[in-house]
């Protein structure tokens, strides 16, 4: 539940910084060198729209087992890792990574790699935190057999 706090938080921040910068964000997504035009509007909007429904959904409901909330949260974790890794490696220079918009502003360097491997990280525990909650599954509830003490334990 705290987990979901606190990248709840993080995930609203990082909406309100690119929607509060918006016109910035498609320049911002193309110097990835992966998209450009009406491409890097629509991965813009895309972001934006899964982040801030994920930071509401996650500060609304911090209980929720809902699968949806956690796939948002990793489609979004794993679309920076690979917009952030790609451009590392292919030696890009970034005067700012656009996680915040304009705000915030920080370059690409190794620190953003690791934040995103911890957003990937967190999106696992999320996942297995999920696996765990959810109920066995149902058995043959139609025997009427009493089950022998031996099976009770």
């Amino acid at each position: 539940m705290i987990l979901r706090i606190v990248l709840g938080a993080v995930l609203a921040a990082m909406a309100l910084g690119q929607l509060a910068s918006f016109d910035a964000m498609p320049a911002i997504l193309t110097t990835y060198g992966l998209t450009s035009g009406a491409a890097s509007t629509a991965l813009a909007v895309a972001l934006i729209g899964a982040e801030a429904v994920t930071a509401v959904w996650f500060l609304a409901r911090p209980r929720s087992r809902a699968v949806t909330s956690v796939w948002l949260y990793t489609g979004v974790a794993v679309v920076w890792a690979v917009l952030a890794d790609q451009a590392f490696a292919r030696g890009l220079v970034l005067d700012n990574c656009g996680c915040f918009g304009t705000y915030f502003a920080q370059p690409l360097r190794w620190y953003v790699l690791v934040e995103d491997a911890l957003m990937l990280l967190y999106a696992w525990l999320l996942w297995r935190g999920l696996r765990r909650a959810r109920p066995a599954p149902l058995t043959d509830r139609t025997s009427t057999e009493v089950p022998t003490p031996r099976e009770n334990h």
